[in-house]
Parts: structure tokens; sequence; C-alpha cells
């Protein structure tokens, strides 16, 4: 598979109080095309930060991102969200869908930022809501009349549909329960199984093993890798044991 992400020394910094607090140090990533890779580590080892600096959702004070063939470290404000709108999709634990509008308008609002096609916007969502198990019964509903698994659905249906080339999750079943979290997993898994790019911030062990690449962080940079085969449900107990003897031997 060809690099879809690079980060070369790689640093972010913010000023608490006069002083400098250095969240990522001189960090070097490379993050495969179609990959399924996830981010770990303890509390304030850096995981967002580093989604955000790699998504363009925050520039990082030093070194580069690329992204394909973009150094995305060097682009202004207002290209990065050019940019972002173009390239990732983004799928947070809230999930900020617009109260006011249904399920399906919050959907073509998001496709109408790059396209005037509705129809053509219209008819990749429906495809979209059938691959995660929405059906049109839910459509015109808004967003206070759906469970949070279906909110977070939807959540995922707008993150991809302008064709993104990575979906990037921060902590996306950190609001659900559990059965609602493995139905959104569920989801995730089969978006990836077709080609889709997939970074994702967890805390969570069972979470981050449906992930095929495990990258730990401690303190600002890369303490350990871990690569899982692809996920299947039949293996969930062995991938859940070897992530847990490996985030042990991280010492997490």
């Amino acid at each position: 598979m060809s690099t879809i992400i690079k980060t070369n020394k790689l640093c972010k910094s913010f000023s608490n109080g006069g002083k400098q607090i250095h969240v990522i140090k001189n960090l070097d990533m490379e993050i495969e095309e179609g990959a399924f890779t996830v981010i770990m580590g303890s509390s304030g080892s850096g995981k967002s930060t580093l989604l955000y600096a790699i998504s363009g959702m925050d520039q990082p004070t030093l070194g580069e991102v690329w992204f394909g063939e973009q150094n995305i470290a060097k682009m202004s404000n207002d290209q990065l969200a050019v940019f972002r709108r173009k390239n990732c999709g983004f799928v947070f634990q809230q999930i900020h869908l617009m109260d006011n509008m249904s399920v399906m308008d919050n959907v073509l609002a998001s496709g109408l930022l790059l396209s005037d096609d509705k129809r053509a916007i219209a008819k990749r969502a429906a495809e979209l809501f059938a691959k995660v198990g929405l059906g049109k019964e839910l459509w015109g509903k808004f967003p206070s009349q759906l469970s949070g698994g279906e909110a977070q659905r939807v959540g995922i249906v707008r993150a991809l549909i302008n064709h993104p080339a990575v979906l990037f999750a921060d902590e996306p079943t950190g609001s659900l329960d559990s059965s609602s979290s493995m139905a959104v997993l569920d989801v995730m898994n089969e978006i990836n199984a077709s080609d889709q790019s997939v970074v994702m911030v967890t805390h969570d062990l069972k979470i981050a093993a449906r992930g095929g690449r495990i990258i730990y962080l401690r303190d600002g940079t890369i303490f350990g890798e871990l690569c899982l085969p692809a996920y299947a449900s039949d293996d969930k107990t062995a991938r859940i044991e070897k992530l847990q003897k490996f985030l042990d031997e991280m010492g997490w």
C-alpha cells in the first residue's frame, strides 16, 4: 500500500502560564492508504493533538505533514479549510448534527459545500445510509429523534459524503452504550474493508482492537507499534488478548 500521510520532525507546543508545553516531539510517522490505523496512549500523550495536526484541524509548531503530495503544515487557515472539505471526513465523540435540520438535510448540507449537484449528492447519501443500516424512515427525522448509535451513523454518512481520502475519528464511540458502539464499529470496519483509509483515536481496548495497526504514544512520541490482521468477528478474543499484551508492555 502507498503512503497517504507522512510526518517529518512534527512538533506541537502550547504556551501555558508562560511555560511551553511540548505535546508532540519530533514525530516521524507514515500512514498507509486503505489502512485502519489506531492511535492510543495514556491521557496527555498527544493522541488528539496528533490527529488534529495530520488532518489539518490544527497547524503544527514545527515540522512537515505530507498528505499525498501536499505539505499541509505550510497552508494558511483558509487553505486548510478548503483542503479538509475536499480530503477529510471527521467523526467525533460529540456528533454535532444540526438540530433544526433533518437527517438527510444534515448530510446534503455537507455535500453541497463541494458540489451543487443535489441529485448526485442525494443518491450517494442514500447509498451510504443503506451501507450504515439507516432506512428511509429515518431520513426525515430530526437528530433529537434518533438514538445515540443512529446519530453517530448519520455522522459517519456526513463524514463520507464528499469521498474523503481519510476518515478521521476521535473517540467516536465515547458517548455511546456498548451495543451502539459495536454497531458503529461494525460500520467503520465495513467501510475500511472497501479501502477507505481510517485513522482513529481511542483509549478503549476493545475499540482499538478493531484496527489493523496500533500506534502507541508516550510523551508526544511513538513508543511502540502493533500490527493486527484484517478484522474478523470470529477472532475478537484473540485480537483483544494480543492487544492487551502489547499495551501491558507499553506500560498502559
